[in-house]
């Protein structure tokens, strides 16, 4: 076969159909079993019940400290006719956890007891039989049911299986799940120095990740090593592993369409092929298959897919394989902050960041590449878009499935604007200082932030804005779209913005007007952005045409985005802050100071995380970390710049 031959997907299942076809296929497999010692046997899945071989407690034993007795000699004590007892004789000494005396069925507790002579005790009221008393298998009794076949063990049942005198338990085995990484770009993280990896090769991480997904499944993974993009190192990896010691077989990239794609073709030489092509995104060109037996999947490369096809697809055969139920997703109904348009025919998994602004809980959805790993890494949720469904509206109540406890979102404080590298320093400081509060933020742009705080979809939102008319910043534009909002204009930084070129700035630029040079790439900040409107300030000043600027349309969302595309060469040059440049080792050709402040509602004023937020933005170590960053100028950082409604107006 011509190495070089584009695979052509095969018709496109829907996720339900690709689900059934993986559950009629595979659904019924189970894996052998094993015994295991019961004290190590946490979360293994049982395959036989489990019956108490002792009863416990196995004897009749105090349940407190005091006297043990036989009821019926207690009856007839009261406070006005106290009743004497003899110890050694009908009243015996007992610390909780002793086994009763012989012909007593209960015990005085101690505080209960008088002590008039040191052979004799006194009582006032009476016991009934077996008060105070644990009598023989009342927790458990010899013989009975303790654990029913495929229970899942917890750390709680280890103590009742030891109690119960069980040292052995008989489980399914553990899935095995073989693991191919493919890729000839791919370079194992163990032997390569980050610093060192020449371009066009990258770092492979998704055996690790998935592996450790299967074991969070109650599998256990064998890692192949690194194999090259050929048809025949795909094949030999297959031939040389021993199917038949693997419940399933992962081979990660080469699924797709692509002409260096060839997972497909190899299963299809090798066994057979059921799926190529989910009607989902991300995870698009996952395959299912079969070699010798065993369940044979291709997933995508990029890591956002393979996680989504592990969850949907593989995920599920593993936890059959145990007798284990999928975990059934909890759902809550969020607002999303912007409009999330979608694809008819493809159920898309959106991951979004969440927190409680007020009465509601708001989403905002975070960057939907299959290659961005940090998009599942930051996500509070995940929405899906069915796919007879084109987008969902903005501020419209969906279903979102929490990836995180809701009483930890509920602490998050939103933040939804511009972009600033000090926005990581005062994240990290807030989960330095606080066990519960967390700083959720999303780059949309300072008036996308204006506009979110308008909708009150968010806590608090960073902000740039310039005033081309007097060089004043935010407080007119908070007047003209805010006018009815009661808001606090918080100054946090000044930061210099200038141009970012590549270290020696190769195409010697020195100023805004080299943006329109011919031979000079340009990369963008996004429509409302601060930044974006500074450029086009500057263009006006200097009478230039945005259209005379070539990549004047390409946008990237963050400084640090920006500073990459140069670093990569992407672009010659970006507008951007010092801090960014300075964080990639780039070159900065200083613009201008600018002032970045923080507009937070009059209503979230008094919350103890913002609060928090406000106290470590005035403190001389945020101050510090800030200054480190390069371009930043904090002497007042913390105050009060303007308040809306108010005659103290800064």
């Amino acid at each position: 076969m011509p190495e070089s031959k584009r695979n052509i997907y095969l018709q496109k299942k829907t996720l339900e159909a690709a689900r059934q076809i993986v559950f009629d296929r595979f659904g019924h497999r189970q894996t052998a079993t094993e015994w295991v010692p019961a004290a190590t046997a946490t979360r293994r899945v049982l395959a036989a019940p489990v019956h108490a071989a002792l009863s416990s407690p196995n004897f009749h034993a105090a349940a407190m400290d005091g006297v043990a007795v036989k009821a019926a000699d207690t009856f007839g004590a009261s406070e006005s006719s106290p009743l004497q007892l003899c110890l050694g004789r009908n009243a015996f000494a007992v610390n909780t956890g002793h086994i009763m005396p012989q012909g007593c069925d209960a015990v005085i507790m101690i505080e209960q007891i008088n002590i008039p002579a040191a052979d004799r005790i006194e009582i006032e009221a009476p016991v009934y039989p077996w008060q105070n008393v644990r009598k023989m298998g009342e927790d458990m009794v010899a013989t009975e049911l303790l654990f029913a076949r495929n229970h899942k063990i917890t750390p709680y049942c280890i103590g009742a299986l030891i109690t119960a005198g069980i040292s052995r338990v008989c489980v399914w085995k553990k899935p095995g799940v073989l693991i191919i990484p493919t890729g000839s770009e791919l370079v194992d993280h163990e032997t390569a120095d980050p610093k060192k990896i020449p371009p066009g090769r990258i770092l492979e991480s998704n055996s690790h990740m998935l592996g450790q997904l299967v074991e969070s499944c109650g599998g256990v993974y064998t890692r192949h090593d690194i194999v090259a993009d050929e048809i025949s190192a795909i094949r030999s990896a297959l031939e040389s592993a021993d199917l038949t010691t693997f419940d399933l077989v992962c081979v990660l990239g080469g699924s797709s369409a692509g002409s260096e794609d060839y997972t497909r073709a190899v299963i299809a030489e090798m066994g057979e092929i059921y799926i190529h092509g989910v009607a989902m995104m991300p995870g698009k060109p996952v395959i299912c298959g079969k070699i010798n037996e065993a369940p044979i999947f291709g997933i995508p490369g990029y890591p956002v897919s393979a996680i989504i096809a592990f969850e949907q697809l593989i995920q599920p055969v593993l936890l059959r394989m145990l007798n284990q139920p999928e975990p059934e997703p909890t759902l809550v109904k969020a607002l999303p902050t912007r409009k999330l348009p979608s694809k008819l025919g493809v159920e898309e998994f959106i991951r979004i960041k969440l927190g409680r602004v007020g009465e509601n809980l708001v989403a905002t959805p975070l960057a939907r590449g299959a290659g961005t790993i940090t998009s599942i890494t930051e996500a509070d949720g995940i929405i899906r878009i069915p796919g007879d469904m084109e987008g969902l509206a903005a501020d419209t109540p969906v279903a979102v499935n929490p990836l995180r406890p809701l009483s930890r979102i509920y602490q998050n404080i939103v933040c939804v604007g511009s972009h600033d590298n000090s926005l990581d320093v005062i994240a990290d400081m807030i989960r330095e200082k606080s066990r519960e509060a967390s700083l959720s933020s999303s780059h949309v742009g300072s008036m996308g932030g204006l506009m979110a705080v308008k909708k009150g979809l968010c806590h608090m939102a960073g902000s740039h804005l310039l005033d081309t008319s007097d060089g004043s910043y935010n407080i007119s534009y908070i007047n003209r779209y805010l006018p009815e909002k009661p808001v606090s204009l918080i100054h946090l930084v000044n930061r210099d913005q200038g141009l970012i070129v590549r270290p020696g700035n190769p195409k010697q630029i020195k100023d805004i007007k080299d943006l329109v040079r011919p031979d000079v790439q340009f990369i963008n900040r996004q429509g409302g952005s601060g930044t974006r409107i500074l450029l086009d300030y500057h263009l006006d000043r200097l009478n230039l045409k945005s259209a005379e600027i070539a990549g004047y349309a390409n946008e990237e969302y963050t400084h640090m985005a920006v500073a990459v595309a140069v670093l990569s060469g992407a672009a010659d040059v970006g507008l951007g802050i010092h801090a960014a440049a300075r964080a990639l080792e780039l070159e900065f050709i200083p613009v201008m100071t600018e002032s970045y402040d923080l507009l937070i509602p009059e209503e979230f004023m008094d919350m103890p995380n913002i609060r928090l937020l406000l106290d470590i933005i005035g403190s001389e170590q945020f101050k510090s970390r800030v200054a480190d960053l390069g371009g930043y100028h904090l002497e007042n950082a913390g105050n009060l710049v303007w308040k809306s409604h108010s005659d103290n107006a800064l």
